[in-house]
Order: structure tokens, then sequence, then C-alpha cells
């Protein structure tokens, strides 16, 4: 059995126990979380155990860390010394580069994700690199635990910039999306409930059309607009308003964003 150490029980932090949980076989699995209430009701929830930082790494085979960037480097300080050589760390730190991590904790490998919000439900997409020290089979074992989530894209290091922008941020977009497109329904007529409905199912058929054909997306937007129909009226009125560029050059705000908080 997986001895995991979740280091964070928030909201992402839910989401990864939930998944691995779903393995077979279960890991064992240990949260740390500083509000006691908070990992109290995840003892409850799911059956796992909750320690301190120190106690929970000393017998850890991985330890993936769900904190915040800015607090990465103070968690690991705390850990360093009990974490046993060989150990696996997976962090999901924005920023935070494997070399930093390597550089607190020498003894241990490391892989670095990016997974995104769709993880609450297993339909998340996990952007991973593996550190210097990782070797193959502790790599292919981070993929496999985080594939109980959603969909893993092993990447170079160089693109984790390029995938937080991507996917890390893409829910986000996403829900842009769809806030605009229920304030427009409402405005055409559409109770609030009958919107949300119309347009959470749209957005997911869409996707799951996407994902399942071998069209590409400017092949499928072109089934669906007839001249002078309807759609190209919207989308007409979409492109004179820029909306096409301001994604794109949105995502690029966002990649650079994410390099300079990695300081790369």
């Amino acid at each position: 059995m997986t001895h995991i150490v979740v280091l964070g029980g928030g909201v992402m932090g839910e989401a990864l126990i939930a998944g691995l949980l779903l393995l077979d076989p279960k890991p064992n699995i240990v949260v740390v979380e500083q509000r006691e209430d908070r990992g109290q009701e995840l003892v409850e929830r799911y059956g796992v155990s909750c320690a301190d930082s120190r106690t929970a790494v000393a017998g850890a085979q991985v330890i993936i860390a769900v904190v915040k960037p800015q607090d990465m480097r103070a968690a690991l300080d705390e850990i360093s010394d009990v974490v046993p050589t060989g150990a696996l760390i997976i962090s999901i730190a924005a920023g935070v580069t494997t070399e930093t991590i390597e550089s607190l904790v020498p003894q241990a490998a490391v892989v670095r994700a990016m997974p995104n919000t769709p993880a609450r439900i297993q339909r998340g997409v996990i952007g991973m690199s593996a550190g210097l020290t990782c070797q193959p089979e502790q790599f292919a074992q981070a993929v496999e635990l985080l594939s109980a989530v959603g969909v893993v894209l092993e990447i170079p290091e160089s693109l984790q910039d390029a995938i937080t922008a991507t996917s890390g941020s893409g829910p986000a977009y996403v829900f842009y999306l769809a806030e605009a497109m229920m304030l427009g329904a409402q405005q055409a007529g559409l109770s609030h409930d009958d919107a949300r409905t119309a347009v959470a199912q749209t957005i997911l058929g869409s996707a799951e059309l996407l994902a399942a054909s071998t069209q590409s997306p400017v092949e499928l937007r072109a089934n669906v607009t007839s001249p002078n129909g309807t759609t190209a009226a919207a989308i007409a009125t979409f492109d004179e308003h820029g909306v096409r560029d301001g994604i794109i050059a949105g995502m690029v705000s966002a990649r650079d964003r994410s390099a300079e908080l990695s300081g790369s």
C-alpha cells in the first residue's frame, strides 16, 4: 500500500484525495492541514488520516505539495530533514521550479505538476514535468497517481508556463464565456435557470464533440455557421469586438505572468 502525504487540504487537495482513493489498491493517505476543523472534515468525509507535517512525511513514499507558491519554501524547510531518501515529491505550486525544490530537499525526487479545477470531478488536465533527480519509474508513478483525477500531459518544464495559461487558468476562461452567454440568454428572454441549463449543456456537449471528433475547431464551427444565418451574425459581432484577439492576448498574458512568478 502506497503511503501518500497530501500537504494542504484545500479545494485542490481534496480533489486529489478523492481521485487517489479511486485507485486499486487504495493508497494510505495522510493529510496535513493547518485548520483543525478542515482536517477533521476530510477525515470524516474520506476516511484519511490527519497529522502534523513532520509526523506525516517521516514514512512517506509520495508527498504531494498542495500549498501556495509563496508558502512552499517554508513548508519544505519544516520537513526537509525528515523526508525519506528517495521519496517522490509532486509539487503543484505554480511558478516553483523543480530546481528550487531539489535544492531544499535534495534527497527526494521531484515532479512538477499543473492541474486544473475539473480534477474535482476527475476530468482535469494535468501538465507534468520531471526534475533532474527524478528517475523514469518515479515519474511513471507520478503520472499513474495523478491520472486518477484527469488526463496527464507529459511536458518539458520549460512549457509549464504555457500549460498554466492553457489548462491551468483555462476553466476560468470557460466560466467567463458561460457568464457572458447566460447574460445574453437572459437578455434574449430566457429565465436564469433555463439560461444556466442551456449554456452549461451546450458547453459540455460541444466540448465532448470536440474531444470525440477528428475535425478541427474551425471545421466544427463551420458546420454550425450557415451563410447569413444567426451564427454568422454572432461570429461577425464577436470579430467586431475583438473577442478572438482578446482571448489570444489574454492567454499570452497568463503565460507571461506565470513566467514572472517563477522568475523564468
